[in-house]
């Protein structure tokens, strides 16, 4: 640009007097931005939310805080499910057992016919008879039946039923002396005690 345009132009003057010379009217004043105003496109400190860092740091513990709770919530509801799990298997084994226990003690008259049998001499080897009685015994057994009651062992009342005491000199203790009648256990569980003769010192 020439010097001479240069001096040619008219100086801008801007007229900030807050009252019209010509009228003595207020002028209406035009809100200057602050001047620590963010910019339109530049969004605040802290997020575009406008939280501040204390309030994000906040929200970040409460969001670990519920994310923990809900991982011990979820941690004892998986022990709950497991218990459950153990108590139903626990109840279906020993309703299982109930049922067997009920089911041989209900057919122990027949075993003692069989012993009896056996006792007298009935129950030869390869008649039909032993045949019943050894596959009868071998399926009780395969369930966990046991015989319970044996000469010579202490005389247990979990186990045996004293019906009668035999005095005997230096005898020690209660001592089973004789099986009048065979007692079964199934597993831990008693069925049917045994009946026993015993021997018990002889009072002085």
């Amino acid at each position: 640009m020439a010097e001479n345009d240069r001096d040619d132009e008219e100086p801008k003057v801007h007229d900030k007097r807050r009252i019209d010379p010509e009228t003595g009217e207020p002028r209406e004043q035009t809100p200057a931005p602050a001047a620590d105003a963010p910019a339109d496109d530049k969004a605040p400190e802290g997020g575009d939310d406008g939280l501040s860092d204390d309030d994000l740091a906040l929200l970040a513990d409460a969001e670990r805080d519920l994310v923990a709770e809900y991982r011990e919530i979820a941690a004892r509801a998986q022990a709950d499910l497991k218990n459950f799990r153990t108590r139903v298997e626990r109840d279906r084994a020993a309703n299982r057992e109930a049922v067997i226990a009920e089911v041989i003690r209900s057919l122990l008259p027949v075993i003692d016919d069989l012993d009896r049998a056996d006792a007298h001499g009935d129950l030869v080897e390869g008649a039909p008879l032993m045949l019943v009685s050894q596959k009868l015994r071998a399926g009780f057994e395969r369930y966990g039946l046991r015989r319970v009651g044996e000469v010579g062992e202490p005389f247990d009342p979990n186990f045996h039923e004293a019906v009668v005491q035999v005095p005997e000199e230096g005898a020690e203790g209660e001592t089973v002396k004789d099986i009048i009648q065979t007692g079964y256990a199934l597993g831990d569980r008693l069925i049917r005690a045994a009946k026993v003769a015993v021997s018990v010192p002889a009072s002085e």
